[in-house]
């Protein structure tokens, strides 16, 4: 294990003492730091209960639970910056599949972790509830 300064040079948000919030996914910037346990599966869990994204047709709020459980590989995703990502969904007119789908991607995409799986668990609309769960690699037991 190595505790080298160095490994924390590329995390920029975490160090800022004001958060400049995305408008966009796409503007927001996941960042990563060296997972020190590599030879170790463990599962890190991230939970988001007040998610927020905005309806592709009524641009109206959709609301709900993300759960993102994961096992590293190398790279770890520093937390600050998942909640900016997270929140950048905000302004984000998106189907609830495709939120589920967009945040697997850039997790796999920045991280390529060993396994991995978002759960999108939305309030209801219009009398129906949807949980969407999407996943990469091999499950654990």
């Amino acid at each position: 294990m190595s505790h080298d300064k160095s490994r924390l040079d590329k995390l920029t948000l975490l160090k800022a003492n004001e958060s400049n919030y995305p408008k966009s996914p796409s503007e927001a910037k996941l960042e990563t730091f060296v997972n020190q346990y590599p030879e170790r599966d463990y599962v890190i869990t991230f939970n988001c209960p007040e998610f927020t994204a905005l309806c592709p047709v009524t641009g109206q709020p959709d609301f709900g639970k993300i759960t993102i459980r994961y096992i590293a590989d190398k790279e770890c995703v520093e937390s600050k910056s998942l909640k900016l990502f997270l929140f950048s969904f905000r302004n984000h007119n998106s189907f609830h599949e495709e939120v589920v789908n967009i945040i697997l991607t850039e997790i796999d995409k920045v991280c390529s972790p060993r396994w991995c799986e978002v759960e999108g668990d939305f309030m209801p609309r219009g009398g129906i509830a949807l949980n969407i769960k999407a996943s990469v690699g091999k499950k654990p037991e």
